[in-house]
């Protein structure tokens, strides 16, 4: 899994946005606001973890529900790839 070539996570005045660069910005115009979580996910994508992965990065830094944090990674992972950021 990894995220598509041109797209970056940004963060403007403490928000966190997706954004398309160079020629995937002729294709995909707009942003996606992502929170603190998910730009977390998006970080641990760029450094090639699985959800497993991703799973023992956020659960030791948020206290959460282990459940409800798998269904959130899910979650967050299949919204990007249906906007067409990441590919599996």
């Amino acid at each position: 899994m990894k995220i598509k070539d041109g797209f970056v996570l940004r963060e403007v005045m403490g928000n966190y946005v997706a954004v398309a660069v160079g020629e995937a910005s002729k294709s995909f115009r707009g942003m996606i606001k992502l929170n603190a979580t998910a730009a977390d996910i998006w970080n641990c994508v760029l450094q090639g973890m699985d959800e497993n992965g991703i799973y023992d990065v956020l659960f030791a830094k948020y206290e959460v529900d282990g459940e409800k944090l798998r269904a959130d990674i899910k979650a967050a992972l299949e919204t990007l790839e249906v906007n067409g950021l990441l590919e599996r």
